[in-house]
C-alpha cells in the first residue's frame, strides 16, 4: 500500500513539475515565439492605411486586413455591454483566465461553451498564430500560450484597455476587422452611435463571422442578434420589456464597403498606392524597418476635391456612354470588319486572359483552350447602365472584341498655381478596365494640343507676337521631306499667328517650327529642349512633324506643361499628397508645390489671349453650347486618323485636360466630325466645368479674369484676331495632326502603330472629312444629342474681342 501511495505522489508531483516546466517552456518561446515586454506594452495589429480627400473625408484604404483602431471612449455602451454579456460574463472578475469556465469546458468537452476569455482571445488576435487547427495537441499548446499572454496583459492593461484591444482586433465578415470598420461597413455609423439592435448584430457575428452575416444569412443572423440581446437581459444590461419590443424588429443594414473598385477616385487611389509603396521603401520606422503601406496604418492626406472628383467621373460617364452608342452604329464596328486582319490582336488578348491562364494551369492543351473561346457561355460584361454590368450569353472570343471596342478616357483636373490635383479619372470603369489613361506611363499622340507650347516658344525666344504673320503653306525640311506630307490641309494664306492657332492650321505650325531653326535641325531640336525645360520626361525625337503633334506624351505631362500659361509663366509639378502621418497622427512628411519659371509673364498672357481666341473664334467654339460661363482658354487636338481626341482647357483658377480614344488605335470614328477633339473630348471638360463652377464646394469664380502683366502697356497690345470671322454656319474643324500620311517618312514606325494599314488618305484634313461626313447621311448618328451638338454660331454675347499683346524685345 505504501508503495502505491508513493507512486501516486510521485506521479502527482511529477505531473505538477512537468506542467510547470511546460508552462515555462511555453513562456520561453520553445513552442513558438512569445511577445517580449516591449511588445506586450505596445501591442499592435495590422492596420489599414487610410486615404483622405481635401475635406477630410475618407476616400479609401490599403490593407491586408481591413482594420482601423478606435478609443474606448468612442465605443457605445450597448456594444460594451453586448460583448461582455455574450463573450465573457465574468470579464471584470477574473485575471485573464476564467477557472470556472475552464472547468466547465473540460467537464463538457467543450459542448457547454469554450474556456477562452476576452483577454485570451485578445492574446490570440495579437500575439499567437491566429489560425484554426483540428490537431488537439497543437491547439492545446496554443491555448496555454494564450493563457500565459492573457495573464501578462492583465498586469499591463486595465480592463477597459483590454476590451478596446479586443474590439479593435476581432474579425467580422467580408474581411472587416475591428468594431469601427464593422460599424462603418454594415451601418455607416461610428461605433459610438450604435444602438442596442446594431450592437447585438455585430457582436453576434463574433461566434461565426460568415454564418451570422446578415447579408448572407438573414434569418440566422436575426436569431443570433436576439440571443445576444437575451444575454444582455440575463446580465442586467437590458430591460426585459425593451428586449421584448426589440426582438420583433428587423435588422436594418446600411451596407457599403470600401474596396479597390468602390468609393471615390479608384484610378487615382491605384496610382497613389504605387507612389506610396515607393515612399515606404525610402522611409524607415524607429526600429529601422521600412514602412508597410498595408500594415502600418498610415494616414495619407490628398489634394482631391470630392465634389470635383464626383463631377469629373460623372462627366466622363455622361459623354462616353453617348459616344459609345454612336461608335457602335458605325459600319465596321457593327459588322465586325474592323477586326479583319487584326486577328493577332485578339489572339494575344486570349493568351493574356484569366481563362487561358487558368486552363493552362490545369494542364489543358492549347487547341482545347482555343475551342473554349468559341463556346457560348453565361457571363457578366461591362455595360453603360446604373450597375455598370449586364448578364449575357456570348463566346469569350466575342467578349474580347466587345471590351476592346469600348471608348476609353482620361480626365485630370488641377490647380495651375499650386499644382494640387483636384480630380483624376483614369478610365470609364475601374472594376472592368484597370488601365489608367492619365498617368505618366500612358502615352498617346497629342496632336494639336502641342501647338500652344510651340507658339509659346516662338513668342518667348524667337520674337514672334500673336500678330506676327505666318504662312499656312506646306514646308520643306530637306532630308525630312515635306511637312505636312500632303498640302490638302494648307490654305496657302498668310495670317496672324493668333488666327493660325484658332484655326489649328497644320501648315502654319510647320512654318513656325521652321522659323525656330538655329541648329540645322529645322527648329525641332530647339522645341525639344524647350519641352525639357518644361519638365517633360518623355524622350522626344527632334522631327519637324512635332509641330503637328506627331509625338506621344502622357496626359499627366501635358497638364504640367500647360500650367505655365495660367500660372503666369511658372511651371508647377502636379501634387496629390499634402502630408503623410503614422498611426498615432505624427507627421512623417509634408509636401509643398514645386514651381519654376519657364517663360515670361507677358509670353504666358500672349498665349492665354490666343487660346481664348480658340474658344471664341476657333476649334473650341462649341464650348458655349454647354452653358458654361467666364474666361476660358483652351486647345483641341485630333490625331492620326481620329485615333486620339484631346482637349486642354483652363480658367484663371483651374486647369483640366481630357483624352478620348480606344486602346487599339485602329478602332476609331471614321468621321472626323465625331472623332475630333471638339466632339469627342471637349464635352467632358464642359460637363465638368458647368457643374463645378456652380458648386460653392469647388471654390470657382466664373467672374475671375486672367491677370494682365503689370509691365504690359496698352500701346503694345495687338489684336491678332482682328477681322477673323468663323466659317459661316459651322464650326472651324480642328486641323489636328491629320492622318498618318501627313507626318512624313520619319514617323511611320514610331507613330503608325496599329494605323499603319489604314487608308492613309482617309482624313487628310478635318475640313475635308467633315464635308464627306455631311454628304453621307448613313454616317450620321440617328439621334442628335448634346454630345455632338449641331454646328451653330456661338452666342454673340459670348464672342468678346480678343486682345493680344505684343512682346517687347
Amino acid at each position: 500500500m505504501e508503495k502505491s501511495i508513493k507512486i501516486v505522489w510521485r506521479i502527482t508531483f511529477g505531473g505538477i513539475i512537468a506542467f510547470v516546466l511546460f508552462l515555462l517552456l511555453c513562456n520561453w518561446g520553445v513552442f513558438g515565439k512569445m511577445p517580449d515586454i516591449d511588445e506586450l506594452q505596445n501591442p499592435s495589429a495590422s492596420l489599414s492605411s487610410q486615404v483622405y480627400a481635401q475635406d477630410g473625408s475618407l476616400m479609401g484604404k490599403y490593407y491586408l486586413q481591413d482594420r482601423v483602431n478606435v478609443d474606448f471612449k468612442h465605443i457605445s455602451k450597448p456594444v460594451l455591454d453586448a460583448v461582455v454579456s455574450t463573450e465573457d460574463e465574468r470579464f471584470y472578475d477574473h485575471s485573464g483566465v476564467d477557472l470556472r469556465a475552464l472547468g466547465r469546458a473540460f467537464a463538457g468537452l467543450g459542448k457547454d461553451g469554450g474556456a477562452s476569455t476576452i483577454t485570451m482571445q485578445t492574446a490570440k488576435n495579437l500575439f499567437t498564430d491566429n489560425w484554426a487547427t483540428k490537431n488537439f495537441l497543437v491547439r492545446s499548446i496554443q491555448k496555454f500560450k494564450e493563457a500565459i499572454i492573457a495573464v501578462k496583459l492583465e498586469k499591463n492593461f486595465t480592463k477597459d484597455e483590454i476590451l478596446t484591444l479586443y474590439l479593435n482586433t476581432v474579425a467580422f465578415s467580408d474581411n472587416v476587422f475591428g468594431v469601427r470598420n464593422a460599424a462603418k461597413t454594415f451601418f455607416q455609423k461610428e461605433p459610438d452611435s450604435l444602438n442596442v439592435k446594431e450592437a447585438a448584430v455585430l457582436i453576434g457575428m463574433l461566434k461565426g463571422a460568415t454564418l451570422y452575416n446578415p447579408r448572407r444569412n438573414y434569418k440566422i443572423a436575426l436569431d443570433r442578434r436576439n440571443v445576444v440581446m437575451n444575454q444582455m437581459v440575463k446580465n442586467n444590461k437590458l430591460d426585459k420589456t425593451q428586449y421584448d419590443s426589440l426582438k420583433t424588429q428587423p435588422i436594418e443594414l446600411n451596407y457599403r464597403k470600401l474596396d479597390e473598385n468602390a468609393g471615390l477616385g479608384p484610378y487615382f487611389r491605384m496610382i497613389l498606392g504605387e507612389e506610396l509603396k515607393k515612399w515606404c521603401k525610402e522611409h524607415t520606422k524607429s526600429n529601422g524597418k521600412n514602412y508597410d503601406l498595408y500594415k502600418d496604418g498610415l494616414k495619407i492626406y490628398t489634394t482631391i476635391n470630392p465634389k470635383m472628383q464626383q463631377y469629373a467621373e460623372e462627366a466622363v460617364s455622361k459623354h462616353i456612354s453617348e459616344m459609345q452608342k454612336i461608335l457602335n452604329t458605325q459600319g465596321n464596328i457593327k459588322s465586325g470588319s474592323v477586326w479583319k486582319g487584326r486577328e493577332n490582336v485578339l489572339e494575344a488578348a486570349m493568351k493574356q486572359s484569366d481563362r487561358w491562364r487558368n486552363m493552362k494551369t490545369e494542364g489543358t492543351d492549347d487547341s482545347t483552350i482555343v475551342k473554349s473561346f468559341y463556346t457560348k457561355t453565361k457571363m457578366k460584361i461591362f455595360a453603360w447602365n446604373s450597375k455598370r454590368e449586364a448578364d449575357t450569353v456570348m463566346t469569350p472570343y466575342d467578349s474580347i472584341k466587345y471590351c476592346r471596342q469600348m471608348l476609353q478616357a482620361g480626365f485630370m483636373v488641377m490647380d495651375p498655381i499650386t499644382g494640387e490635383v483636384k480630380a483624376w479619372v483614369g478610365g470609364i470603369d475601374f472594376k472592368n478596365f484597370k488601365y489608367d489613361h492619365v498617368n505618366f506611363n500612358t502615352k498617346r499622340q497629342v496632336g494639336s494640343t502641342i501647338k500652344p507650347l510651340l507658339y509659346g516658344l516662338a513668342i518667348e525666344d524667337a520674337g514672334f507676337t500673336p500678330a506676327s504673320m505666318v504662312q499656312d503653306v506646306q514646308q520643306s525640311f530637306g532630308s525630312y521631306g515635306l511637312v505636312p506630307a500632303t498640302s490638302k490641309s494648307c490654305t496657302g494664306a498668310t495670317m496672324p499667328m493668333a488666327q493660325a492657332l484658332a484655326g489649328s492650321r497644320n501648315c502654319a505650325s510647320a512654318y513656325i517650327i521652321k522659323q525656330l531653326d538655329n541648329s540645322g535641325n529645322n527648329g525641332a531640336k530647339r522645341f525639344v529642349d524647350f519641352l525639357k525645360r518644361c519638365d517633360f520626361k518623355t524622350k522626344l525625337d527632334a522631327y519637324p512633324s512635332m509641330a503637328l503633334g506627331a509625338c506621344e506624351i502622357s496626359l499627366y505631362e501635358m497638364m504640367q506643361g500647360y500650367t505655365m500659361f495660367p500660372g503666369r509663366g511658372f511651371n508647377v509639378q502636379p501634387m496629390f499628397i499634402t502630408r503623410i502621418e503614422d498611426r498615432n497622427g505624427n507627421v512623417l512628411e509634408s509636401f509643398i508645390p514645386k514651381r519654376k519659371e519657364v517663360i515670361s509673364d507677358i509670353t504666358a498672357y500672349s498665349v492665354i489671349k490666343m487660346m481664348e481666341g480658340v474658344m471664341n473664334f476657333g476649334t473650341g467654339r462649341r464650348i458655349w453650347n454647354y452653358d458654361v460661363k467666364g474666361a476660358i482658354a483652351g486647345k483641341t487636338g485630333t490625331t492620326n486618323d481620329n485615333s486620339d481626341a484631346w482637349f486642354m482647357g483652363y480658367t484663371p483658377q483651374i486647369l483640366a485636360g481630357t483624352w478620348v480614344g480606344c486602346d487599339d488605335r485602329f478602332i476609331r470614328f471614321n468621321s472626323t466630325a465625331l472623332g475630333q477633339g471638339a466632339s469627342a473630348a471637349l464635352p467632358i471638360w464642359a460637363y465638368f466645368y458647368e457643374k463645378a463652377s456652380r458648386d460653392p464646394a469647388c471654390g470657382l469664380d466664373v467672374t475671375s479674369t486672367f491677370a494682365k502683366p503689370e509691365n504690359l502697356t496698352n500701346d503694345i497690345i495687338i489684336d491678332g484676331l482682328s477681322g477673323f470671322t468663323p466659317i459661316p454656319g459651322g464650326e472651324i474643324e480642328d486641323g489636328g495632326a491629320g492622318s498618318s500620311s501627313e507626318y512624313g517618312e520619319e514617323s511611320n514606325n514610331e507613330y503608325g502603330g496599329d494605323n499603319s494599314n489604314q487608308n492613309s488618305s482617309s482624313n487628310s484634313n478635318e475640313n475635308q472629312a467633315t464635308d464627306e461626313h455631311k454628304n453621307k447621311p448613313e454616317n450620321k448618328p440617328k439621334t442628335e444629342s448634346k454630345h455632338t451638338p449641331p454646328a451653330t454660331e456661338p452666342n454673340k454675347n459670348q464672342k468678346p474681342k480678343a486682345v493680344l499683346p505684343k512682346q517687347n524685345k
